[in-house]
């Protein structure tokens, strides 16, 4: 198998369960990102080894990849897909300040990068913020603010949510952003929405079109990070425990299956976030290939011809416009010809 049918092969399989041999030892986990640079982001990844999970999303490269001639290209990954298996995920509930809440705050503002969800019942301004949760690379901690109160955002949460240097990974962050502020003076700062990358993107690729509707987070998970239906049936499951129990979120103790649930959809905006930078960056990439080759694979000749104080677009940046038309059109023909097979009540995405 060749390099490009291996990356396509690994392509067609996000989502499901892998397992790859490094030289540390056998891991199993659930693809969520292959590249061309021979990296791939695994979540739910367990050592089979030790038999240790290890929570949140690992990236490993081809050079820490065995294979029986110690090569180090994408072809020769040693892989094989497993069945698909129910989610699994680990997470550390902070419901007091004397034992786990003190060095969660510490790992949590050693981040970069983190993703952040919230549930409580009319999350806004007026309803009652009861979790918050907060997922790093190697962690994931629910914070029981039903039971902590106002004190866990004056004892380290605010310094983190309002710290500009420290990104954080929300999908919709408007009702965080609304409830934060007036109930607990908090100014969301420094934010990665990933409802907002998904309009973003949608318009990039269509050329200038805009979604008619925004896209929910499970609708993201399937779409950008190619997820099965029940990968993300937790998304649904959550829906279906609120409108059993418009307060389910106040029960305590939450049963574990919703503690699992809290933690899944804070897990996954990570690689979401990923995902998402690099289908925006595809352009940006294509240009820069087209830059390089710009004058070394032109003749001698051309190359004295050209004026290194010249100022003008050159044409290798001018195909930006013939991408946006190509796709403005692609979208168009799409367009028409789903709408003659959809109701306006589930009619295409794009208007």
């Amino acid at each position: 198998m060749d390099l490009s049918s291996d990356y396509q092969f690994l392509n067609k399989i996000l989502g499901r369960t892998m397992k790859i041999t490094l030289k540390c030892g056998l891991f199993q986990g659930v693809l969520q990102h292959v590249d061309s640079n021979k990296s791939i982001l695994l979540s739910r990844v367990k050592n089979l080894e030790s038999g240790r999970s290890m929570p949140g999303v690992k990236m490993f490269f081809g050079h820490e990849i065995l294979n029986e001639n110690q090569d180090t290209t994408l072809s020769n990954f040693k892989y094989n897909v497993a069945e698909d298996e129910e989610e699994d995920v680990e997470y550390i509930v902070i419901d007091q300040f004397q034992q786990k809440f003190g060095s969660a705050i510490l790992h949590i503002k050693e981040q970069i990068v983190l993703s952040v969800a919230a549930e409580g019942v009319s999350l806004c301004r007026y309803g009652k913020l009861c979790w918050f949760q907060v997922a790093t690379r190697s962690r994931v901690f629910l914070f029981d603010i039903f039971l902590l109160g106002p004190r866990a955002f004056k004892n380290g949460l605010q310094m983190v949510l309002e710290d500009e240097n420290i990104l954080k990974v929300i999908h919709d962050c408007r009702w965080i952003s609304d409830c934060l502020s007036h109930k607990y003076g908090i100014i969301l700062s420094n934010v990665f929405d990933t409802q907002v990358a998904d309009v973003l993107q949608f318009s990039v690729m269509t050329g200038g079109f805009l979604p008619h509707r925004i896209s929910t987070l499970e609708e993201c998970l399937i779409r950008h990070l190619k997820m099965s239906p029940k990968s993300v049936s937790f998304m649904r499951r959550k829906q279906q425990a609120v409108q059993e129990n418009l307060d389910v979120w106040f029960v305590r103790p939450l049963p574990p299956s919703l503690l699992k649930v809290l933690a899944l959809e804070t897990v996954y905006l990570l690689p979401l976030r990923l995902m998402f930078l690099d289908e925006m960056m595809s352009d940006l990439t294509t240009l820069v290939d087209g830059y390089l080759n710009a004058y070394r694979e032109g003749s001698s000749v051309q190359l004295g011809n050209t004026e290194s104080s010249c100022m003008d677009l050159p044409v290798e940046l001018r195909q930006l416009a013939d991408f946006q038309k190509l796709r403005r059109e692609k979208a168009v023909k799409e367009y028409r010809q789903n709408s003659l097979k959809m109701s306006s009540s589930c009619a295409p995405r794009f208007q």
